[in-house]
């Protein structure tokens, strides 16, 4: 079994919005933190969004303002809503699970291309 699985990428153009959701397998317990990161060719993987069971967020500066994170508990489910997309934004997006015991988890990546 998959342990997350992302979808939502797409191609839309600068100023458009995409929401990505990410499915949480029942084999994974005790999260403690779920975030999104991307990475863009000949870049390093970054952090975008993340959010713990506290229910604290935080995001990278570049998106603040424009991204929320949010999680849907009942449905295992944890959200990126994109707004305001700029061509900077083109990047393949990961779903990352973190455990209480520092495990991570990854999701397979979604492609998210923004044309200007």
């Amino acid at each position: 079994q998959v342990p997350l699985v992302e979808s939502g990428g797409g191609l839309v153009q600068a100023g458009g919005s995409l929401r990505l959701s990410c499915a949480v397998s029942g084999s994974i317990f005790r999260i403690s933190v779920m975030g999104w990161y991307r990475q863009a060719p000949g870049k390093q993987r970054e952090l975008v969004a993340a959010t713990t069971s506290a229910g604290t967020t935080n995001y990278a500066d570049s998106v603040k303002g424009r991204f929320t994170i949010s999680r849907d508990n009942a449905k295992n489910t944890v959200y990126l809503q994109m707004n305001s997309l700029k061509p900077e934004d083109t990047a393949v997006y990961y779903c990352n699970a973190r455990t209480s015991n520092f495990i991570n988890y990854w999701g397979q990546g979604t492609q998210v291309t923004v044309s200007s």
